[in-house]
């Protein structure tokens, strides 16, 4: 624990910035991205859409509160509650996908899963009932659950060093791209035509199909590929077995090794994922709602400012991920987590549309650029192995986690009341209406996580410019261990028994592996 402790310490006033270790192999930047292949690009757009599509789905019902609450009759809390069990469920879905993912590959999985959000999402589109409703998005929930990771390790595994913290922020904001596209859609499509609210579902899972298809049609990840050849390679030379089954038993070994050895980085990485789920969600889903019933403003209205508001995640994540690669990614996070508390009375005193506008742009800047930095944070401090479930599961219990941040803030509106002018009316009389505080609710809760983001990621580790491409695969013997790479000879199945008996000797030396030199 003195250890362990001491480590936290040294992560938060010695370890910061990396140190920069400069080889003869280093590219800069641009001359990295103009080496990339076309197979490269392909699998990183890829990625890109997949994640894009992710969004359109999930903010489908954000930015159709109002929407479905008149249709089934219920208030705002009770539609949150669609979302909440969606998030509640993604922790499945990632588990089964991530798992999938690692042990056979990137490419099916990736396709079965965005097939699997196509048909769940069409469905929301024909209920007829609040029952039916909450029961799809729950069972949409473990679709959705599956695709972060396995876009992640589809788009970053493929590229070379230099360019992930760059693709890291450019893949995350595909969700806020995806969110910015609900929107447009919710803006001009939907009160085109007589089917409401339903019209942005069934364009959600035309996009995810298109999505499927494109993946369909692209070859697995080379990386994948690479490292399943170098498997076979070093089992036929050294006579080891190489079936389905016996990988399959090698692979839970090989899982059950690595939680042992790292349970603490699953609690840590849990921990960040709760902070930046509650900071996105908390600043995203009740938004639309909040404009319109708070601000008194039109959900037209509402719908552009949640377009500018995406425009500035866009831009923050971007900047982020390149500012990543040179000064390191908490120090990224920090830098835009405190620029978000910065903003947070902008995002919630005006009451003009300009204000809010920028309010909205601003906050977005700064939270999506934090979140531009987690997918390559949690894809290089993973256990190399399974570089697909790690991550893909600790940002789903952190969404598990977070997931009532909608109805937090929509209870909290319950009992925070405030005032807006309106027309005078034979209901308002006097042009005073009695109306939720989301504004304060939401300045609350954003300011609270914020801090609570910022101490998580101080004390943290990092593993900044980490090559876990060269790792072995989870099916390998060895696969977890964090220092056994795709050009080491496996061990033999003796090896491999010794291994696990001084594993489980020497346990207590690796409680705090990952809370560790960064």
């Amino acid at each position: 624990m003195v250890s362990a402790l001491s480590q936290l310490w040294s992560n938060a006033t010695h370890n910061l910035v990396p140190r920069k270790e400069k080889t003869t192999s280093e590219k800069s930047l641009l001359t990295a991205l103009t080496e990339l292949n076309a197979r490269q690009w392909a699998e990183f757009w890829t990625g890109w859409l997949a994640w894009s599509c992710d969004a359109i789905d999930f903010f489908s019902v954000s930015l159709s509160v109002t929407s479905l609450a008149e249709q089934f009759n219920k208030n705002t809390t009770d539609i949150t509650r669609a979302i909440t069990l969606t998030l509640l469920l993604r922790s499945v879905g990632a588990v089964i996908f991530g798992i999938i993912s690692d042990r056979y590959g990137r490419k099916y999985p990736l396709v079965f899963n965005l097939l699997l959000v196509c048909v769940l999402e069409l469905g929301a589109g024909f209920v007829q009932t609040y029952s039916q409703f909450l029961g799809l998005r729950s069972v949409f929930g473990i679709g959705m659950g599956g695709i972060w990771g396995l876009a992640a390790s589809t788009a970053l595994e493929n590229l070379p060093v230099e360019t992930r913290g760059l693709a890291s922020g450019v893949l995350q904001q595909g969700y806020a791209v995806g969110y910015l596209l609900a929107a447009v859609i919710n803006l001009y499509l939907v009160p085109e035509q007589s089917h409401g609210w339903r019209a942005l579902f069934w364009c959600a899972a035309g996009i995810s199909a298109f999505a499927a298809l494109v993946r369909l049609l692209l070859p697995e990840s080379a990386v994948f590929l690479k490292t399943r050849e170098d498997a076979r390679l070093r089992e036929e030379k050294t006579g080891l077995p190489h079936g389905g089954a016996t990988k399959t038993k090698i692979f839970l070994k090989e899982t059950k090794k690595m939680l042992k050895a790292h349970w603490m980085l699953c609690v840590y990485a849990v921990l960040l994922m709760t902070g930046f789920n509650f900071l996105s969600h908390g600043s995203q889903d009740l938004f639309p709602t909040y404009i319109e019933t708070s601000k008194g403003f039109s959900s037209h209205d509402a719908t552009v400012m949640t377009i500018i508001g995406n425009c500035g995640a866009i831009a923050g994540g971007g900047i982020a991920g390149y500012v990543s690669q040179h000064i390191g990614r908490r120090l990224t996070i920090i830098i835009f987590v405190l620029l978000v508390a910065c903003f947070i009375p902008l995002w919630i005193i005006p009451s003009s549309f300009s204000g809010l506008a920028a309010g909205a742009f601003c906050i977005q800047f700064g939270v999506q650029g934090a979140w531009g930095v987690i997918p390559i944070q949690l894809a290089e401090m993973s256990p190399p192995a399974f570089r697909a479930t790690f991550p893909g599961v600790a940002y789903q219990l952190g969404n598990m986690v977070s997931s009532a941040s909608a109805q937090i803030e929509s209870t909290g509106g319950d009992h925070l009341k405030t005032t807006i002018a309106v027309p005078v009316s034979s209901d308002y009389p006097d042009g005073r209406k009695i109306v939720p505080d989301y504004a304060k609710v939401q300045g609350i809760l954003i300011g609270c996580v914020a801090a609570f983001v910022l101490v998580v990621t101080l004390f943290g580790p990092e593993k900044h410019g980490r090559q876990f491409e060269k790792h072995r695969a989870a099916f390998e013997e060895g696969g977890g261990d964090d220092d056994a790479e795709i050009g080491d000879v496996a061990p033999t199945p003796r090896d491999a028994e010794t291994s696990g008996e001084k594993d489980s000797v020497d346990v207590k030396t690796h409680d705090h592996h990952e809370i560790e030199k960064a």
